[in-house]
């Protein structure tokens, strides 16, 4: 859930724990070393070879709102979607890395959805509609739920989180479970965006030697090459964000609040949430609508609005709206993101948005090192109550996985290590007397900063670009992301909403626009983001290429 530079890692002091203190009692065999699977590129993959007449190149690109029309119209059945999505999956699947496996039952799933349609039981726009979701978040089925950790590889989680149980009952398939940075790109120092010990190395799929960024990545690289209607992620701070941007995708961080944790591997309970990635923002708006709702096992979504998104979504959104632009902090990092910056705010003003130019937005330098605080204190008993909550029989703590890792180092700890862990698990957890403090500064300089801009001006949001272009894979020093604007801490620490939504391209490597705004103002940046992507266009669909066009 989380896509934190690693010079705010250094900035908090990161340390690590003698290995002996966190050893298992019982030392697990251990395997013979096998290379993470998807490393390195196939010679299909490096040669191109292999990616044209990809099987269910009709639904290449097809929106969730056009699958629900032609269901609608008897074109086309929910079991010929899973077929033609599961067919296309184990095509691409041996160079993308993007799923991690398919609901074995998804065929009998749309075929009683598919009764029900015959019948007249509608349950709404997603009825027989397949969706893939992050592997972080629990399935109560024959699917496994494990970060992508062979820690929690053993057996399925007992039961549905709460934004699978309102899927399920908004009629969504729920067709596989999608690769991602493991455990939520929380654990070590020089890690791999969309590395996981299950999955291996995901990839991009308009350059397949450069990053999804993470953690969500197989969600935004399965969105991006059209595995299902549309997937769910996670975000922290970037994990939704980024790798939508990254693959010229919608993503959606909402409100901490507006959509429920409940059954989802927690990093922190102040700035966890789950969201869409979808390749349209009236696809994201519609599963928005369905993963929303009050959850009595998260508190936190007691005032959680329950609404129609798509209606809010209206080309004449921006007429009038007051969109703040920062300058300072935000512009002079990349003159590839600057230009098409540049290009996008004058389509904004096109379109009758008052752009209030070099307002002041900064983000304060201490606040990554707070926020890490907040991590580290928040995680190990999170990972407790999750576990606990699971009820699984051999993994209850933080130590727990700890210690597994560093039994099972060979195929869990090659690519890089656990600080992260072993940092969160030195910490009293809650307990740690700068806790408190912590929290309450990261939100008076987060909300500070976006509540202030807004109300100075008057603004109705903020708009940025997302971040730096695809980063090249680097298994060696781990991520080496370029020079960008960091659209994502702000928000993320404030619990405020996010959209981001394609801007243009250079060669073909995917640039993302960001809206966000004050809490629950999702309707606001639904609107203008719907209405900046229908004037533009911006999206194209992955060629697949062995390398960026340079």
């Amino acid at each position: 859930m989380v896509d934190i530079e690693r010079r705010d890692l250094v900035r908090a002091g990161v340390v690590t724990l003698l290995a002996s203190a966190c050893r298992s009692t019982e030392k697990a065999e251990e395997p013979p070393y096998l290379p993470p699977p998807g490393w390195p590129l196939s010679h299909a993959t490096t040669t191109g070879a292999g990616l044209t007449n990809l099987p269910g190149a009709e639904l290449a690109e097809v929106s969730l709102a056009e699958l629900a029309d032609r269901l609608a119209r008897g074109e086309i059945s929910s079991l010929a979607l899973v077929q033609a999505y599961t067919a296309r999956i184990a095509a691409l699947e041996p160079t993308l890395h993007a799923v991690l496996e398919i609901n074995p039952d998804a065929e009998a799933i749309a075929r009683q959805l598919d009764a029900e349609r015959a019948a007249g039981k509608l349950r709404g726009p997603l009825h027989g509609i397949p969706i893939l979701v992050k592997d972080n978040i629990d399935t109560g089925d024959k699917m496994l739920t494990t970060a992508g950790s062979l820690a929690l590889s053993d057996a399925p989680a007992p039961r549905d989180a709460h934004v699978i149980a309102r899927l399920r009952m908004a009629g969504a398939i729920i067709l596989g479970k999608t690769n991602l940075s493991e455990w939520a790109n929380f654990r070590g120092n020089g890690s791999l965006s969309g590395w996981s010990g299950r999955g291996g190395q995901c990839r991009n799929p308009y350059a397949l030697d450069r990053s999804a960024s993470g953690s969500s990545s197989g969600s935004a690289a399965a969105a991006a090459a059209s595995l299902a209607a549309a997937t769910l992620g996670s975000e922290t701070d970037g994990s939704i964000t980024s790798p939508a941007s990254l693959t010229s995708c919608v993503g959606i961080k909402p409100t901490i609040g507006l959509v429920s944790r409940g059954g989802v591997i927690p990093i922190s309970a102040s700035q966890d949430t789950v969201g869409p990635i979808t390749r349209t923002v009236r696809d994201a708006a519609l599963v928005l609508a369905a993963i929303a709702g009050f959850d009595p096992e998260d508190p936190v979504t007691r005032a959680a609005p329950a609404a129609d998104y798509t209606k809010f979504l209206d080309t004449r959104a921006l007429v009038g709206a007051r969109i703040g632009v920062p300058r300072k902090g935000w512009f002079g990092l990349s003159r590839t993101i600057d230009s098409i910056m540049t290009v996008a705010l004058g389509k904004l003003a096109e379109l009758g948005a008052v752009i209030v130019d070099n307002i002041e937005l900064e983000i304060a330098p201490q606040l990554g090192g707070l926020e890490l605080a907040v991590f580290f204190a928040e995680l190990k008993p999170g990972l407790a109550a999750y576990l606990a909550r699971r009820g699984h029989p051999k993994f209850h703590s933080l130590l727990d996985v700890i210690a597994f890792d560093l039994a099972s180092s060979q195929r869990e700890l090659a690519p890089f290590g656990q600080e992260l862990f072993e940092t969160a698990q030195a910490r009293p957890g809650l307990a740690d007397a700068g806790y408190a403090s912590a929290r309450a500064q990261c939100l008076q300089f987060s909300r500070g900063a976006i509540d202030g801009a807004l109300d100075k001006d008057k603004l109705d949001a903020l708009v940025v670009g997302t971040g730096a272009l695809p980063w090249l894979i680097d298994p060696f020093v781990g991520d080496t992301i370029g020079p960008g604007p960091n659209s994502t801490t702000l928000p993320a620490v404030a619990g405020y909403p996010h959209i981001t939504v394609p801007a243009g391209n250079f060669h073909g490597l995917p640039v993302g626009l960001s809206f966000f705004g004050t809490a629950f103002t999702e309707p606001k940046l639904l609107g203008y983001a719907y209405a900046y992507e229908q004037a533009t266009k911006h999206r194209r669909p992955p060629r697949y290429l062995a390398t960026a066009e340079l």
